[in-house]
């Protein structure tokens, strides 16, 4: 089972391959380049390098959200685009789970939070115990002020991972969560890849033409000409 998974959500881009559970190769980059510049090279590049082929793949995953509207829209369009000639079954797989992959070998609550700016984050909620991911809650976005009102419960058994963990710790420090590592804290295309073989082996994949974007709230503009409307074009 060879799965080949795209990351694009945030600020850093990557591209992984997986068999049978094994990593035979990643590509990371965190630079100011463009994911519609680095993507592709890097799915090419993972394959390249492991000796093995698109017709080799059996799955295409990818994080389908949340996350910045144009990273994910950039990560499910090179997927379905690399899925569709060959009808390869593809995997969206949320963002945050992906990121719980991160503290797998830990015991706590992980919070896997994104920055979704306005004072809100994109959140959700997993237990990790003896290298299980138990998820607590949907994917949501909310307040930071919210999600410290909950997690305050959890005090140092909370595990902060994302781009977002840095900001929420300022203050979620002072119940004694903890941040993990900064190579812990973004998502990686191997986190996806293993998320997806578990969507792949439970029979969870989609077509290519299935495959969306996650959106858990609608993009700024389509926020503002909301307002507008519903304020009566003031």
């Amino acid at each position: 089972m060879l799965i080949l998974a795209l990351d694009s959500s945030a600020s850093p881009a990557s591209a992984a391959l997986l068999e049978d559970g094994k990593i035979l190769s990643e590509f990371y980059i965190n630079t100011k380049q463009t994911h519609s510049q680095t993507l592709m090279p890097m799915a090419e590049a993972v394959l390249r390098l492991s000796a093995k082929t698109l017709d080799d793949v059996d799955c295409l995953a990818v994080s389908a959200g949340p996350g910045s509207f144009t990273g994910v829209r950039i990560g499910v369009s090179c997927v379905k685009g690399l899925a569709m000639a060959r009808n390869i079954p593809c995997a969206g797989v949320s963002t945050l789970r992906a990121m719980a992959e991160n503290a797998r070998g830990m015991d706590g609550i992980v919070c896997a939070v994104m920055d979704a700016r306005c004072g809100q984050v994109y959140n959700a909620l997993f237990r990790v115990e003896n290298g299980e991911i138990e998820r607590l809650c949907a994917d949501r976005a909310l307040p930071i002020s919210e999600l410290y009102a909950e997690c305050k419960a959890y005090g140092d058994k909370l595990l902060l991972v994302g781009d977002g963990a840095a900001l929420c710790h300022k203050t979620f420090s002072a119940f004694g969560a903890r941040l993990l590592q900064p190579q812990q804290q973004f998502q990686r295309a191997s986190g996806v890849a293993i998320a997806a073989q578990e969507q792949l082996c439970a029979g969870q994949t989609v077509t290519p033409d299935a495959l969306m974007p996650i959106y858990l709230r609608l993009p700024q503009a389509e926020r503002e000409l909301k307002k507008k409307q519903e304020s009566g074009g003031r």
